[in-house]
């Protein structure tokens, strides 16, 4: 098990925090929930956030994205780094990070979707973040945070030690038109929350985390990007999600199986796979077409598990990742899967 990972200090009201876009400059294009986020930073959580020079900008070159990491990090004023939102193109930042600078100066990252290539850099480099809580997506959300999000990043953010997590009554249907100013005058559109669905839960697993998003991981898996070893993971607890592009289940499986023919999937002891995004404006699916995909997903998950690893326990529908509420957990950090007590303990 990694025995390398640091542990971080916690923040303070008043500290500064970095806003970064590693991915897209969406801020400039969706000024609304960016501009909302930034407030909630600062009034309700009394940071500091410090743009960078591509944090509003679309079209900024890899290379200028990787210039402002780099600043982020190296100024001993910033305590912690967020991302505004993810999109498709990290990957081609990483070339041009300098790995020891992360390394000499270690600070929490925010981010998933696309930052799953950061936080899987970061993590190969000792240094721990959490798996969540964008710029514009949780702190920019419609209405008000919500609740249990809020619940996570207070503790990601100010204090230490277990942290039980809740399942939530209800969670996100249909997502709003950031274009629509209205969109941020109402709470986002709900349904109930089906329970999460646990799977060979006959013992109690812990282990620092690892993984992020489904379609990120497996462009770095053809990459040959980050991936270490297959022994590097012996005893992590996984983290999987899928995006709002909403893979389908027979992809979601392929992707599933060629880590299993690599010899990834068995070291994990256990895997939370959380709730699919199941609507987007290409997809807008219906209340029972909704249900039906998210089943399809759970279905091709453990039919991977079943073939590829089938002493690992399972955790499925988890609110994390493109979900409302969104669960920000440790990356890196331990997490505790009690599967006889039917219970997950995040450890910030």
């Amino acid at each position: 098990m990694r025995s390398d990972l640091r542990r971080l200090p916690k923040l303070a009201p008043g500290d500064a925090v970095a806003v970064v876009s590693p991915s897209a400059g969406l801020p400039g294009l969706f000024p609304a929930p960016y501009e909302l986020g930034l407030r909630r930073l600062a009034e309700e959580f009394g940071l500091v956030p410090v743009e960078y020079p591509t944090t509003r900008t679309m079209g900024a070159t890899p290379q200028e994205r990787a210039a402002d990491l780099h600043a982020a990090f190296a100024d001993p004023r910033i305590k912690a780094v967020f991302a505004s939102i993810g999109g498709d193109d990290q990957i081609r930042v990483l070339p041009y990070l300098d790995r020891e600078l992360l390394r000499a100066n270690p600070k929490p990252f925010f981010g998933y979707s696309d930052n799953t290539n950061l936080l899987v850099l970061l993590w190969n480099l000792g240094v721990p973040g959490y798996h969540g809580g964008a710029v514009m997506t949780q702190w920019g959300r419609p209405c008000a945070m919500h609740p249990q999000t809020a619940d996570t990043l207070r503790a990601a953010l100010f204090e230490s030690g277990p942290h039980v997590l809740t399942e939530p009554r209800r969670v996100d249907s249909v997502t709003g038109d950031w274009a629509d100013p209205g969109t941020f005058a109402r709470e986002p559109e709900s349904e109930p929350a089906e329970p999460w669905l646990w799977h060979r839960a006959d013992r109690r697993v812990e282990g620092p985390t690892w993984g992020g998003n489904l379609e990120i991981l497996s462009w770095l898996l053809m990459a040959d990007r980050e991936i270490l070893p297959p022994d590097a993971y012996d005893g992590c607890v996984l983290l999987l999600e899928t995006s709002e592009e909403m893979p389908s289940a027979a992809e979601v499986y392929r992707v599933l199986r060629s880590m299993g023919e690599r010899g990834l999937l068995r070291r994990f002891p256990a895997l939370l796979m959380a709730r699919a995004k199941a609507w987007n404006f290409d997809q807008r699916l219906g209340s029972a077409q909704r249900a039906a995909y998210r089943k399809d997903q759970r279905e091709a998950v453990l039919r991977a598990l079943t073939e590829y690893a089938p002493d690992t326990m399972a955790v499925l529908d988890v609110d994390f990742g493109h979900t409302d509420p969104q669960l920000v957990l440790p990356y890196g950090g331990l997490l505790t899967v009690d599967g006889p007590a039917r219970e997950l303990t995040a450890h910030y």
